[in-house]
């Protein structure tokens, strides 16, 4: 993933914090998750945790590349089957009806062929790809070359490779338009290379919850800090 040491360790640690943004990517997805679910992804199981307990999954399986990562998730969640390594790594037969990414694609530098393994995973069930994304090329800043991310996304963009790869798009949006702006002034404008768990914690009981009801009650932004997207084969 191309980052510095220690990267992931306070990516990881400070993201803990975000308990109400993981919250609304669930509300978001849940809808279209059922059945046998693949999480991309999984890091230290942070999201894990909240998808086991959807009633409608009756078989997750979470994929982790990092070996640092793996261990934690199997401290946090013991009982919860893991498979350390890729999407290519994937042994299990399917069908599986959905495939959960979020902040993944990004550290992919053939991310076109990434979404090709999700469809063909996908598509002899007629699944669901939930995808979530960092969003807007102009706010690329330090922080992202140390998470190993080769890009930010463009709405144009995103709906191109999704298509290319033989994707229908269900929805797709930006997401939290003022952390684009948070975003842009600590990392793109003052370049501070790590997350501050205190100001994720504020931000998240804050600041977003007021934003997300905004957003996903009334109008969804013309940018923002990330991309959702929910596409079907």
């Amino acid at each position: 993933m191309n980052q510095r040491p220690g990267a992931t360790d306070f990516e990881f640690a400070a993201l803990r914090e975000a308990n109400n943004y993981r919250r609304a990517l669930l509300k978001l997805f849940a809808p279209h998750l059922r059945g046998r679910v693949i999480e991309i992804g999984a890091g230290c199981g942070q999201f894990t945790a909240q998808l086991r307990h959807l009633p409608t999954i009756n078989h997750l399986l979470p994929i982790e590349p990092d070996p640092r990562l793996c261990a934690a998730f199997r401290q946090a969640l013991p009982a919860q089957t893991l498979l350390e390594g890729a999407i290519t790594s994937l042994a299990e037969p399917g069908p599986w009806t959905a495939i959960v990414s979020t902040n993944v694609l990004e550290h992919i530098r053939d991310d076109q062929a990434e979404l090709k393994i999700y469809h063909r995973l996908l598509r002899p069930a007629h699944g669901r790809l939930c995808l979530f994304v960092p969003a807007r090329p102009e706010i690329f800043a330090p922080i992202d070359s140390d998470f190993g991310h080769h890009r930010r996304y463009t709405r144009d963009d995103l709906r191109r490779k999704l298509e290319a790869t033989g994707f229908k798009i269900l929805h797709l949006h930006y997401f939290n338009f003022i952390g684009y702006f948070a975003w842009w002034f600590n990392f793109k404008l003052m370049r501070r290379r790590k997350f501050n768990p205190a100001a994720v914690r504020f931000f998240d009981r804050a600041i977003f919850p007021l934003g997300f009801s905004l957003e996903s009650n009334l109008l969804w932004p013309p940018f923002g800090q990330s991309l959702i997207a929910i596409a079907e084969t």
